[in-house]
């Protein structure tokens, strides 16, 4: 049955001569995968430019659960990210956000919230002009509360560790190697206190905003089996 939906492109990749295979996260599905033909002319109903990663789209798609790759039947653009696609910061941010939310989301279901958290967060970035350096940071923290392991706080106190595994500060450090010493866990408690709009008011060393990174990958990594190491940090690290 046609369906309509909002949707974020997070990845393309050419699937033998004819068709590109399209992961895209859905306001109203959550992940679904496309077997999309390449267009050979300008005319095609979906632009060969509407599948670039990050392109906020509004879609119609013939939609069978049981089927692992959808027919996509149209697509337009829902809202332009022209700063986003041709910024080289934001861009490089945009690469990783990408990179990341394809392995973070694969396979996640119907989530309304994350959704629009997602859409409105790149369009912040999108209409950035000055202090979004630590986007990447704020964006990966405060996704974890729609993922269900944002930090809790209620035991925090100063000079607590942070057991990265159970996502709670500690007095003592626990029987496990996953957690952060009290210097670090305190950037745990920094990020929490970040958002879009204040996060310019935090200032950071390259050295400390590549470390809360690192930080932050292992943590996701401990909580979602399927989260590989990634290939775009290193780029973000040169850059911020």
């Amino acid at each position: 049955m046609l369906q309509k939906t909002e949707a974020v492109v997070l990845h393309a990749l050419k699937y033998g001569e004819q068709k590109v295979i399209v992961d895209m996260f859905t306001r109203e599905h959550g992940w679904l995968s496309f077997a999309v033909p390449m267009p050979k002319s300008q005319r095609a109903r979906v632009g060969k430019q509407l599948l670039q990663p990050l392109t906020l789209l509004y879609i119609e798609a013939d939609v069978r659960p049981q089927l692992s790759l959808q027919k996509l039947t149209d697509a337009t653009l829902l809202v332009p990210l022209p700063r986003l696609l041709n910024d080289p910061a934001k861009l490089a941010i945009g690469l990783f956000t990408a990179e990341f939310l394809y392995h973070a989301l694969r396979g996640e279901q119907r989530d309304v919230a994350l959704f629009d958290y997602v859409r409105t967060a790149l369009e912040w970035l999108d209409g950035a002009d000055v202090g979004y350096a630590n986007f990447h940071l704020v964006f990966l923290m405060r996704l974890s509360r729609f993922l269900g392991f944002y930090p809790n706080l209620e035991n925090h106190e100063p000079d607590c560790y942070f057991d990265l595994r159970q996502s709670v500060f500690t007095p003592q450090p626990p029987l496990h190697r996953d957690f952060l010493m009290p210097q670090e866990a305190d950037h745990i408690r920094l990020l929490m206190r970040m958002d879009f709009a204040t996060m310019h008011l935090f200032r950071l060393s390259r050295l400390q905003r590549r470390r809360i990174l690192e930080i932050l990958l292992l943590y996701y990594r401990l909580h979602l089996p399927q989260m590989p190491e990634l290939r775009s940090p290193d780029v973000l690290s040169e850059l911020f």
